[in-house]
């Protein structure tokens, strides 16, 4: 249902637009129609209505908005489970092809609520989480425990005890301290527990460093040396089973020799470990990436999965290893591309900028009813989005922007870099699209900003997944605060 990037759209062409010497090398100017959805970014049923309006799931930006509120997470339920769906589905093919069982476990933290958990799992993916609140989330869908693994390299004792008491299908250990923790929690229970162990393989994507997470300095998962002492004490534990081995390398990762060098490494110290016992299982974790600008050039989910195995197929070849059950976390890649914000603009303003050329510019800046309470990503990642008109279609030339946030912050940025019309004005809606992943999930009420619903989108109908955080909602946390004191006294 996109209008794709090579054709023409049914909107009236932008004349007159050049690129602007303050723009990256990557960004080109929309052409020949600053109105066109490019299908790398935006979900499967978004496009243009014959008023020029976009319109996600049959539904309108603008009856979103008002029936909402703004700025408003907005889910495509159809490219959602249709993405699940199709993940598991060449992951599955392609490690069929290679003689290998596979497991697929949805990580949670990406985007977690009941219904996004019963789609996951309808789909046939399992659940990560990695915090007792998530496994509650999990649990109030319906998830089957056996299903769920259970992350977190400071995991407490009540989330340990819930765990086990439900039946966690497996808890990851991340450290010495936690085995020993483990095991008196599940001897007490009258359990036997099944365990992965986290291992720091020294392999990480080529990522900004807080998404790399398997490099030696950092907190997740054990050396190799400490990997060795802790499988020694599982293995001596009645109440513990030692299923195999995990390892996660980063995120946003586009090419698969990563995991196959993370498979090397672990598939190495398995044919150690096979001497003293079965290691049925490795978990190499996800991370899989997808595109947030036209540029990216992220690959298909089918090539990706083909890829990973062949890799795997090679590395078990080189170290004359059988080929163990594999299991995959894949988050972002599902619910990322199915998430689209939508934000109010409030106020435009331009500014003179000197480009490295020595050429002055204008940049404008475009102000929006959210920001970083609920898109984290660009203050800290300096992560990259796309930006494009929502409530109308319009014809005016593009200009550079730099769409910002309401929020008392310098670095409240939403999008760094990219085009919108010239006469995008106050009042006006735009939309964000990939805001599925790490943007509920990582939100705040900075400021006392109430916090944006959630909605899906399908066949024409919305429905709302959680609802808006109010500003009443915040006060009522305050212990010093009655509702006598609030705003209507």
């Amino acid at each position: 249902m996109h209008t794709l990037p090579n054709e023409q759209s049914d909107q009236s062409v932008v004349r007159g637009s050049t690129a602007s010497p303050l723009a990256p090398e990557w960004l080109q100017v929309p052409s020949p129609d600053l109105n066109v959805l490019d299908a790398s970014v935006w979900s499967r049923t978004s496009t243009r209505n014959d008023s020029g309006e976009l319109t996600i799931g049959g539904v309108t930006a603008t009856e979103l908005i008002e029936q909402y509120g703004s700025p408003c997470y907005v889910i495509d339920e159809t490219d959602a489970r249709a993405r699940a769906s199709e993940i598991h589905s060449v992951f599955h093919q392609a490690f069929a092809d290679i003689g290998a069982e596979i497991e697929l476990h949805y990580a949670s933290k990406a985007l977690l609520t009941v219904e996004v958990a019963k789609w996951m799992v309808g789909a046939g993916l399992g659940l990560d989480v990695a915090s007792l609140g998530e496994l509650e989330v999990g649990l109030a869908a319906g998830v089957t425990p056996a299903s769920i693994g259970m992350h977190g390299n400071n995991k407490t004792d009540a989330t340990l005890r819930r765990a086990v008491e439900v039946g966690v299908g497996t808890i990851i250990i991340d450290s010495l301290q936690e085995v020993a923790r483990l095991e008196a929690i599940a001897t007490e229970l009258g359990k036997v527990q099944p365990v992965l162990v986290r291992i720091n393989s020294g392999i990480h994507a080529s990522t900004h460093d807080f998404l790399a997470t398997s490099h030696e300095d950092q907190k997740f998962g054990l050396t190799f040396d400490a990997a060795r002492e802790a499988i020694a004490a599982i293995r001596r534990a009645s109440s513990l089973e030692f299923t195999g081995l995990h390892s996660h390398i980063g995120s946003g990762i586009f090419e698969p020799a990563g995991f196959g060098a993370a498979a090397a490494k672990l598939m190495e110290f398995r044919a150690e470990l096979l001497a003293h016992g079965p290691v049925p299982e490795v978990n190499l974790g996800g991370g899989f990436g997808v595109a947030y600008v036209p540029s990216d050039e992220a690959p298909s989910l089918a090539e990706l999965a083909r890829g990973i195995a062949n890799e795997v197929a090679r590395v078990c070849a080189e170290t004359n290893s059988d080929l163990p059950r594999f299991v995959f976390e894949p988050g972002r890649s599902v619910i990322a591309p199915s998430g689209t914000t939508l934000y109010r603009v409030g106020t435009t303003k331009t500014v003179q900028v000197t480009a490295a050329s020595g050429e002055v510019a204008p940049r404008c800046y475009v102000s929006v009813d959210g920001g970083m309470g609920d898109n984290l990503r660009p203050a800290i990642y300096g992560a990259e989005y796309t930006v494009r008109m929502a409530n109308r279609a319009p014809d005016a030339p593009a200009q550079l922007v730099r769409v910002v946030g309401s929020h008392c912050e310098s670095g409240d940025v939403v999008i760094h870099h990219d085009y919108l019309p010239q006469d995008v004005a106050p009042g006006d809606i735009v939309a964000v699209p990939v805001t599925g992943a790490y943007c509920f999930s990582m939100s705040s009420n900075y400021n006392y900003t109430p916090r944006p619903a959630m909605v899906a989108v399908s066949d024409g109908t919305s429905r709302l997944l959680v609802r808006r955080v109010e500003i009443e909602d915040l006060l009522s946390y305050d212990a010093a605060w009655t509702p006598s004191e609030g705003r209507d006294s």
